[in-house]
């Protein structure tokens, strides 16, 4: 296990900036995953803590070795670093064995110490008896273990993952999350989880670092992240969430606040600094909405389309008065709604966003035993 440490990296392409003053820090055995769209730097992020590219600025750091400085590159054989890419790259006349012993066989470890760490990195990832077939007679998960055995079994202090479940189909990404999850409790590595699939990042990882055109937008704890988006740029890409303007009337000293939203009060959640302003946006969920009857404080809006989904309808309507707005909520069966229909949407909860787009700094965590994660960073600036 080791900690890594991502201090103020910068790499540019050109006019790019795929990274641009990125600082993370990730504890000994922490499952940090980094989330973000296509093109957001989260593999080139991978890539400068590899030691595949010399970044442009700043540091990093794994374990208690400066592997990355402008003047100072250790190569990537050097980093104690396991990868595994959306690829297998299993060498398909090898057997299960020979494909994880090749990186020990490349070291000029031999046997009977070879046999014994394949032996034992096949049993981790709960493939005993495979070691002599060949990866043609394997299923895409059972290849996917066999890309981790070859990984772990040059003892790796860190583990990288690039999307490694972006090639299977959904019912094995199930099956494969919940490998993931089990192999991370039994070893305590430290894994770094890069993925643009939020449910995959929800599911896994103790912490997610979100990412958008090179910039680290917010590190949370998956909850947190949810409930306490640091931006506009945060709430919409996760969980779908709604930002909507409003008004702060009144705030507690609890982190509770009284917010006009289209003449409607409403109390929410709201950072310990928040003032009242009239400038304020707050993020809604879908969950915190729902249709109510006439005589229940709420919203009037039109639907615009209402969509099944298995045991409920998405209700996707524009509220009155606020043009531009639309927000989508569940609505259980019977849902005969159809576009026009007015409605009226009750609000029981929301948060208002951050006025400077920061939240307050969690500490980085000293080893896996002690992470408690209250609050989140952000990077200065980053909105989007």
């Amino acid at each position: 296990m080791a900690r890594l440490i991502v201090d103020c990296v910068t790499k540019t392409f050109g006019a790019l900036h795929a990274l641009d003053q990125v600082s993370l820090d990730v504890g000994d055995g922490e499952f940090m995953a980094i989330l973000g769209p296509s093109g957001c730097g989260k593999t080139t992020l991978l890539r400068q803590i590899a030691g595949f590219d010399k970044l442009d600025g700043g540091r990093i750091v794994i374990g208690e070795t400066v592997v990355s400085t402008v003047t100072q590159h250790v190569p990537p054989e050097r980093r104690r670093i396991g990868i595994v890419f959306q690829s297998y790259a299993l060498w398909p006349h090898m057997t299960v064995a020979e494909n994880v012993a090749y990186g020990l066989t490349v070291a000029g470890v031999r046997d009977p110490e070879r046999t014994r760490r394949v032996d034992a990195a096949l049993t981790l990832v709960e493939l005993e008896g495979y070691a002599e077939r060949r990866p043609s007679m394997l299923s895409g998960g059972q290849r996917q273990r066999v890309a981790l055995a070859r990984c772990l079994v040059t003892e790796p202090s860190l583990v990288l993952l690039d999307e490694p479940l972006a090639n299977l189909d959904v019912h094995l990404r199930a099956s494969m999350e919940e490998e993931f999850a089990r192999f991370h409790a039994r070893t305590g590595t430290t894994m770094v989880y890069i993925t643009h699939d939020q449910a995959e990042a929800m599911a896994l990882a103790d912490r997610i670092a979100v990412m958008d055109r090179g910039r680290l937008l917010q590190v949370a704890t998956p909850s947190q992240l949810y409930r306490e988006p640091a931006d506009a740029s945060v709430a919409a890409f996760i969980g779908e969430g709604i930002v909507v303007p409003a008004e702060v009337i009144d705030v507690d000293s609890r982190g509770r606040c009284r917010v006009d939203l289209f003449g409607l009060s409403v109390s929410m959640r709201c950072p310990l600094a928040q003032t009242p302003t009239r400038a304020a946006r707050v993020c809604l969920r879908a969950a915190n909405l729902a249709i109510v009857g006439a005589g229940v404080p709420g919203i009037g809006a039109r639907v615009v389309r209402s969509v099944y989904q298995g045991g409920h309808f998405r209700v996707e309507a524009q509220l009155d008065h606020a043009d531009g707005v639309l927000v989508h909520l569940a609505a259980a069966e019977p849902c005969r709604l159809a576009p026009g229909d007015a409605i009226r949407i009750g609000i029981d909860d929301g948060w208002v966003l951050p006025e400077t787009g920061e939240i307050v700094d969690s500490t980085a965590p000293e080893s896996a035993d002690s992470r408690r994660f209250d609050g989140g960073t952000v990077a200065t600036g980053a909105d989007g």
